[in-house]
């Protein structure tokens, strides 16, 4: 199914269950089909479920040239459009990696629509300690991910994009996991797909961008949606230390740690998810 347009752009989701309302967002490198494991679970617990395309991602139409409209600030726009287009009640959000941004943006600008929040890293609270040097390590890409060059070894090119996929998927995710990567391959390895999903970064939302500039806002300004935060044992670019300033944004959370497993949270521990879901 596709949304109606918002900024020239018309989502590609899923929806399916009735009850009440649950949007999980989806994270970079990945699409919808990341919550394949997770979306019946919640079905089979009496839930609806919406899974959108993002912006600049799988099946999603549109484009435009102008960065900004992939950013935190548009995706949630168009996510925001999309739960007032199908009529959903107060949804509970759920995300991961870009879709956690996305979640954590609407919750601070329309808490009117928002239930609930479960989100995994990134959260605020980073700030200066993007630029240690354990975190540079990890967070090259980000950079990498601004320079033209990256279309020209990339963007086409089937076996560049396995090759560039695995190394994320390999190195985020926790020791157990093995990741099934033929339908990212096949989504990103399309001409302009790969790059289209580069525009979260190019729109300065990446990680290393928002941290930097991050402030904590005053008490009375702190996310009041009711948020819990998963936090995985084994994702190196979110160590667990990070999670200790949570509190000084947001003013319903609750913190839970996650052992055994790394980045990618719908794939990786489903289960827990849909507990956390379920339980707001």
């Amino acid at each position: 199914m596709l949304s109606e347009a918002v900024d020239g752009f018309r989502l590609a989701y899923d929806r399916m269950g009735e009850g009440p309302a649950v949007v999980l967002l989806h994270g970079w490198p990945g699409d919808r089909t990341d919550y394949r494991l997770l979306a019946p679970m919640l079905v089979e617990r009496g839930l609806e479920v919406v899974v959108p395309d993002l912006r600049g991602f799988g099946a999603t139409i549109g484009l435009s040239p102008d960065a900004a409209q992939y950013g935190m600030e548009a995706q949630a726009r168009g996510v925001v459009a999309l739960v007032e287009e199908l009529g959903l009640d107060r949804p509970v959000l759920a995300g991961y990696d870009v879709g956690s941004r996305i979640a954590q943006g609407i919750a601070r600008s329309r808490p009117d629509l928002v239930e609930g929040m479960v989100v995994a890293p990134p959260l605020p609270g980073i700030g200066k300690r993007v630029f240690s040097e354990h975190a540079q390590a990890e967070f090259w890409y980000q950079a990498f991910h601004r320079l033209p060059v990256i279309e020209e070894l990339i963007d086409g090119r089937e076996d560049a994009v396995r090759s560039y996929l695995t190394h994320f998927w390999t190195h985020w995710s926790g020791p157990n996991f093995q990741p099934d990567l033929d339908h990212l391959v096949s989504v990103y390895s399309a001409p302009g797909a790969f790059t289209a999903s580069l525009n979260w970064y190019r729109a300065g939302a990446g990680s290393v961008a928002v941290s930097a500039a991050e402030t904590a806002p005053p008490s009375y300004d702190r996310i009041a949606v009711p948020t819990v935060v998963l936090w995985p044992e084994f994702d190196p670019l979110f160590p667990r230390a990070w999670s200790d300033r949570l509190d000084d944004f947001f003013s319903d959370v609750r913190l839970r740690l996650v052992d055994g497993v790394g980045h990618y949270a719908p794939l990786e521990y489903p289960e827990i998810l849909a507990e956390e879901i379920v339980g707001l």
